[in-house]
């Protein structure tokens, strides 16, 4: 069965991504299987998600997906390029995927797979230095880098945020059977906070939940992820945030020493001195982020420092996730999923027990998503109705959803 692979994080789902999934089935075959690779309990951004990861992902099989399998914390909580690679490895992985689909600003995937080589080639870095000399930000060196490499305009797609992350899916997808496949995004762009006509961000939605437009936000989103987020917060399990677990945040910083921080990875700038100083005293996040901010490094990414240091994490993802596990699928997924136990070139993971089988890299890689898990429950309203990662299996749907 032919399949497209999505890559997303559904923070919330809306019809902007109900739109996605049908465009990937109208351009590829009414009888397209869709596979969607979804963050689990944490954000690209640096945040908690707003709703747990398997209300989530059954939303997404009642909207058009077929098959949703989770990304593992240390890719969702990656730069951008890690968030593709983890994610893409999946697809890859899966052996059923013929194409990744992914909403794009400029609406081709040409321009994007060249952007992909330029920063590929080996003329790439000896530039960036050139750029990063003049004291920018990284992602302004980057394209500026690119732009002296590759003239003609294609560069401007490193300024648009879809754009980026496609040619990062690009830059993944180098070498592999798997063919990128751009569709124009509609609507509001990407971490747009603005709510007018058409589609919204899933930003702009979070952002009326935190005003208490809790109805106006509702009526945003696919209905099966309405109707998911209200039985979450019925349970106490939305809406998750920082603002809930600010404090165990800010302790778990407190104890870390310097060397922790320095252990992270945050570059050669002395950006770990910034955050250890400012952990040490900080009396929120804010205030954290504030004090170690520089114009180098996008907010996102030292949030994202910030969490991954709460969590644990190792300075940066392996090379590949250890297994494919399954958060929700239909009888089209399942079919799906009988494909990859024959093709995968990863174990399927569909009960959670079943890991104590897997090899020793799979174990510690879900040991690190219950602890991550279990962190994530005290951003909730009622930290103990969040299930236990061990103990929960994937929602399946005896009959085609949607």
């Amino acid at each position: 069965m032919a399949a497209a692979g999505i890559i997303t994080e559904y923070n919330p789902l809306h019809m902007g991504h109900v739109h996605l999934m049908a465009e990937a089935r109208r351009l590829l075959g009414p009888d397209t299987g869709i596979i969607c690779v979804m963050s689990g309990y944490y954000v690209q951004r640096g945040d908690f998600a707003i709703a747990g990861k398997f209300a989530r992902a059954a939303a997404a099989v009642e909207s058009g997906a077929d098959l949703v399998l989770e990304l593992p914390v240390p890719w969702a909580l990656s730069s951008a390029e890690g968030f593709a690679a983890g994610a893409a490895e999946l697809l890859k992985a899966s052996g059923m995927a013929t194409h990744l689909v992914f909403g794009s600003e400029s609406g081709s995937a040409a321009p994007l797979l060249r952007c992909a080589e330029a920063l590929c080639s080996e003329d790439f870095p000896g530039a960036l230095r050139r750029e990063l000399k003049k004291g920018d930000s990284f992602p302004a060196a980057r394209q500026r880098a690119v732009e002296s490499l590759l003239p003609g305009g294609d560069a401007q797609a490193l300024a648009r945020p879809n754009d980026t992350l496609g040619v990062e899916y690009c830059k993944a997808l180098r070498g592999s059977g798997v063919r990128p496949l751009a569709v124009p995004r509609r609507g509001a762009g990407h971490d747009s906070e603005t709510a007018g006509s058409g589609f919204v961000s899933s930003s702009a939605i979070r952002a009326l939940l935190r005003r208490g437009e809790e109805e106006r936000a509702l009526s945003l989103m696919a209905p099966a992820m309405a109707a998911a987020y209200r039985e979450e917060r019925a349970a106490g399990r939305a809406p998750a945030g920082l603002w809930n677990c600010e404090r165990a945040v800010l302790a778990r910083l407190r104890f870390l020493e310097e060397a922790d921080w320095a252990a992270l990875d945050l570059g050669n700038e002395g950006l770990y001195r910034r955050f250890a100083r400012a952990a040490g005293s900080a009396a929120s996040l804010a205030e954290l982020l504030e004090a170690v901010k520089t114009k180098r490094y996008p907010l996102a990414r030292l949030r994202r420092t910030a969490l991954r240091a709460y969590l644990g994490l190792p300075p940066a993802p392996p090379e590949r996730p250890a297994y494919l596990r399954v958060l929700a699928a239909n009888q089209r997924g399942t079919a799906l999923l009988a494909g990859m136990r024959k093709t995968a070139a990863l174990p399927v993971l569909s009960k959670p027990a079943a890991v104590r089988r897997l090899p020793e890299a799979a174990r510690r890689l879900f040991e690190l998503e219950a602890r991550a898990s279990r962190l994530y429950a005290l951003a909730c309203p009622e930290p103990a109705a969040v299930p236990d990662e061990w103990r929960t299996g994937p929602v399946i749907f005896r009959e085609e959803a949607g």
